[in-house]
């Protein structure tokens, strides 16, 4: 007769880190000596993440406490809908399998390792984007320049003209440049020709005979 087969369930320590341990029985009244508590105060199941994976259906129970003491915070990310909850020490993680018999549906004790928690946990928040292919679509993604004739592009750069680019030749900045002086040139020739500044004498009006001082008028009370 084959040995029976272990199951497995998940210590999340307060650190965040994943260890496994072999769990003989479901006892939820044993479950907290797992974590390494004293007492069971505080230590319930918190959620249940219901997920169906490769044709099989999983349920994960998670366990753990709401309170405790200060620095001893677990900093593992848990997913929705405990993932905004804070818990203190360590928590624990226990799989079942959905399972048909005779009797209808059922659940049984399955061995929960860190590499299936792992495929349940990226369930669990929706998928991660696989960064590798992402940037393989963008290799491959066609440019939109690559349609444009080159008489519509910059001689550097390939970029598409516009009313704002001209070429590095500089030919066009050249000739307006020239043009501004030619034009300030006349200007001042112009000026210098045809207009002669006549100096008039600045003429300072006589105001003294204006100013006059008035006497302070002192009262009955100053005196």
């Amino acid at each position: 007769m084959p040995p029976k087969q272990m199951n497995g369930a998940i210590v999340v320590e307060k650190t965040g880190t994943l260890k496994l341990i072999s769990l003989k029985e479901y006892n939820i009244e044993e479950l907290y000596k797992k974590c390494g508590f004293k007492t069971d105060t505080g230590f319930e199941k918190q959620t249940e993440w219901k997920v169906k994976l490769n044709g099989e259906t999983y349920y994960v129970s998670m366990y753990g406490k709401l309170e405790g003491r200060a620095n001893m915070e677990n900093k593992y990310d848990f997913p929705p809908p405990i993932d905004t909850q804070l818990f203190f020490g360590s928590c624990l993680l226990v799989g079942e399998i959905k399972t048909k018999g005779e009797n209808g549906s059922g659940r049984t004790l399955t061995n929960l390792t860190i590499s299936l928690w792992d495929k349940i946990y990226e369930k669990l928040f929706g998928g991660f984007e696989d960064l590798t292919l992402a940037v393989a679509e963008d290799d491959n993604e066609e440019d939109e320049l690559d349609h444009i004739p080159k008489s519509k592009k910059t001689k550097s750069g390939g970029y598409l003209k516009d009313g704002f680019v001209v070429d590095s030749d500089g030919s066009g900045d050249e000739e307006e440049d020239d043009s501004e002086e030619n034009d300030g040139y006349d200007d001042e020739s112009s000026t210098g020709s045809n207009v002669h500044l006549k100096e008039e004498p600045l003429v300072l009006e006589d105001i003294g005979s204006e100013l006059s001082e008035e006497p302070y008028e002192y009262s009955d009370d100053e005196e």
